[in-house]
């Protein structure tokens, strides 16, 4: 049963490579997330394949999934969904937003402003969202994967820090390698539409049900407490570093013990190992920890300063 799932998962990769290619980072970190029950941002400069890696994600899943496409002019209720008049009922009815879907794709997150983006706020932490005060419940599973341009980019708004925390991965997508890009342009040539997924031969081979037994399997992937202790120096590691004005929160280190069970599962292992928390540590925390200014101004990256914890704290054997 449980090789019979990690298949499915292989799967969907290479469901997903036959419109997207390369990548196989941030396709991994998806499939992570979806084992996780976590959401996630895949953050590049335009045209590296953001949308389109998700788009293909959602046609290899057999489940429902709605997009947004975040604008400066988009309302909260644009996003959760309002209460409308019913003039032959004379009454108001609830029609739901975007937001009631399994994946969401919250394309260019950072081009509205944080009020809106905000909104999606109770629906990710609680998977439920409030209008008029009545309580409506999302279905399960619901993820967010939202794409967002680097923040120097114009017209682009800084997310707000408890939306940041509230998803487990962020993923960076950078422009393709040489041959990657000449895959892409024979691909191009041969008339690949990326619009069409359907003939580009992207099939659903993972359903809900298949989700959600994995998860369960996910759940069984032991962690010894000399791996918890390692999560714990870690995360404590980035709160004393003279470079980080807000280090990883207790919710980041739990983010962690996600994210590398997840990833132990996926590469077939019973229990969590250093190598698999190494290896979960920037993608899980990169978007948690706040850097001083003077840090920023020097060129200081969220990465580096990870990557210098991860050298100084010692690894248990």
């Amino acid at each position: 049963m449980t090789d019979d799932l990690r298949s499915n998962f292989s799967k969907v990769r290479t469901e997903v490579a036959k419109a997207v290619v390369g990548q196989d980072g941030a396709v991994t970190g998806l499939m992570i997330a979806l084992l996780a029950g976590g959401h996630v941002i895949l953050e590049g400069v335009p045209g590296v394949a953001k949308t389109l890696l998700v788009r293909s994600l959602s046609q290899a899943l057999k489940l429902e999934t709605k997009r947004i496409q975040f604008t400066p002019d988009l309302m909260p209720g644009d996003v959760t969904g309002s209460l409308v008049y019913d003039a032959k009922a004379g009454d108001f009815e609830f029609r739901p937003g975007p937001v009631f879907t399994n994946l969401l794709l919250a394309d260019e997150i950072n081009r509205t402003p944080p009020k809106t983006q905000s909104a999606l706020l109770e629906a990710m932490e609680e998977r439920q969202v409030s209008v008029d005060g009545e309580t409506r419940l999302l279905p399960d599973p619901f993820i967010v994967a939202a794409t967002m341009n680097p923040i120097e980019y114009e017209g682009t708004y800084q997310l707000p820090e408890a939306q940041l925390d509230r998803f487990l991965l962020k993923l960076m997508l950078s422009v393709p390698e040489r041959d990657d890009e000449l895959q892409i342009l024979e691909r191009s040539a041969a008339g690949f539409n990326p619009r069409d997924l359907k003939a580009a031969g992207v099939t659903p081979v993972l359903d809900a049900g298949q989700l959600t037994k994995a998860r369960a399997e996910v759940a069984k992937v032991t962690v010894s407490t000399d791996v918890l202790g390692y999560i714990v120096d870690l995360a404590r590691g980035t709160r004393v570093s003279p470079s980080v004005k807000l280090g990883v929160s207790p919710r980041g280190a739990n983010a962690l013990l996600a994210t590398t069970r997840a990833w132990a599962w996926l590469t077939g292992s019973t229990g969590v190992t250093p190598d698999h928390v190494q290896t979960m540590v920037l993608p899980t925390w990169r978007h948690r920890i706040q850097l001083r200014p003077e840090a920023e101004l020097e060129g200081v990256s969220a990465d580096t300063i990870l990557s210098s914890i991860l050298q100084q704290v010692k690894v248990p054997i």
